[in-house]
């Protein structure tokens, strides 16, 4: 894993004495009413019970002590969860979410060493859920902290809120505040990009999938946006991570594969056939794998029709890195030919 580091030449800005995250640079916005408001939710079958979801809003330095409080409320095994706004041309959010659990320790474990950029970053959120009892605890983009729990936890959630000092109140931000975060502030990079060897915000997102097992939350089997349009067969642009399958340590690469298909798991079939026609390397993980306006294409695919009706891959790119140490981030790519596809 390589390390981060939080830029230190950012000015922390807040909102009438409300500490913002830093990542977060704002003018004027009107300050929250600290504390938590509370929402009733029906169960929707007769086997849940209805539930009670918190939402608790608090400076920024408070912000770790209320996570945490909640995190120690959490059963022996949980669910991790990443939310990150995405690059794919169709969705504003990526969900990272896994089917397994995972130990309690072995989550906290990973939180504490990505605490510091989860804390600050207003582009991802993150957090875990349990079964037993079913509790949810998430931190927002904005760094306000859900808490979603059965009715019959209500009290001990307030006991524990209490506790830090906080209380119900009817709002914390005022209802129009989408507006004056539009017009009022905007998202900075948190990251201190010193040099090539310097994680962003992607390679640490990657590590956190990975640390958790963590994969992208979609229907693999079908292709559609946020309104559940489908859209048929579209350009999919993909970066993995290989090694040399020799095993030889200190180089790999990225492979970047763009192709036209109509699911994800199309293109995942894609990667493996592309892999498979290179031998030399092995695979390691998917870094993104993100579908693309036809718009945005790059210069080489500039001939791509706008209408296709097959399974195709159109160009490979292949980064090295060298054996004089970590990855660079994979910013450009030489192009190799693509494996024959049938479908072409």
């Amino acid at each position: 894993m390589r390390s981060y580091t939080i830029r230190t030449n950012l000015t922390r800005c807040d909102a009438e004495g409300f500490a913002l995250p830093l990542g977060v640079e704002a003018s004027t916005l009107p300050c929250p009413a600290q504390g938590y408001t509370l929402e009733y939710t029906p169960s929707e079958d007769d086997l849940s019970e209805d539930a009670y979801s918190f939402h608790v809003v608090v400076s920024h330095e408070l912000v770790r002590a209320v996570l945490h409080a909640a995190f120690s409320l959490l059963p022996d095994e949980v669910f991790p969860v990443i939310e990150v706004g995405s690059r794919d041309a169709y969705r504003s959010i990526d969900v990272f979410a896994t089917p397994e659990m995972v130990n309690k320790r072995d989550f906290l474990e990973i939180w504490a060493a990505y605490e510091p950029f989860l804390l600050e970053d207003a582009t991802i959120g993150a957090g875990a859920s349990g079964d037993d009892p079913p509790i949810e605890v998430f931190l927002d983009a904005w760094k306000g902290v859900a808490i979603h729990v059965p009715v019959s936890q209500r009290d001990r959630i307030e006991t524990m809120l209490i506790g830090l000092g906080l209380r119900e109140v009817p709002e914390t931000w005022p209802i129009d505040i989408e507006r004056s975060v539009l017009s009022n502030s905007r998202v900075r990079d948190v990251l201190q990009i010193v040099d090539e060897h310097s994680p962003d915000l992607d390679e640490l997102l990657l590590q956190m999938r990975e640390s958790w097992g963590l994969s992208l939350d979609v229907d693999r089997d079908e292709n559609i946006d946020e309104g559940g349009r489908a859209l048929g067969y579209t350009l999919w642009h993909s970066i993995i991570v290989v090694e040399p399958a020799d095993g030889s340590e200190h180089h790999g690469a990225y492979i970047s594969i763009w192709s036209t298909a109509i699911s994800l798991g199309q293109v995942e079939e894609l990667i493996a056939d592309t892999l498979a026609g290179m031998p030399e390397w092995s695979f390691q993980s998917i870094y993104s794998t993100d579908r693309v306006a036809f718009d945005e294409r790059p210069e080489e695919l500039s001939d791509l029709p706008p209408r296709r009706a097959t399974v195709a891959v159109h160009q490979v790119g292949l980064d090295v890195w060298g054996d004089g140490g970590e990855p660079p981030p994979p910013d450009s790519f030489g192009t190799v030919r693509p494996p024959t596809n049938e479908d072409e």
